[in-house]
């Protein structure tokens, strides 16, 4: 294997946003925000909108995860003239 060509792998917490639900796995994501953890330790913190604890699929209910204006901001952007 070569030296000095792979990326850091680290813990990392994950915060689910829409669920307000936090995890700590290993990751070689990069941010510039941390996260104090249960621990003590700080890590760096990734934001995502969708875990398995809030995805229907996982949870069995349908939970409505508003997208930033994601919608909004493709049909304003693709609209017919």
């Amino acid at each position: 294997m070569k030296k000095d060509i792979h990326p850091e792998y680290r813990d990392v917490v994950f915060y689910d946003t829409s669920s307000d639900y936090k995890f700590m796995t290993k990751s070689t994501m990069t941010t510039g925000e941390t996260i104090k953890w249960e621990d003590g330790n700080e890590y760096p913190l990734i934001k995502v909108e969708v875990s398995s604890a809030s995805h229907p699929f996982y949870t069995g209910k349908k939970l409505f995860v508003d997208t930033a204006g994601r919608v909004e901001k493709f049909n304003k952007k693709y609209k017919k003239k």
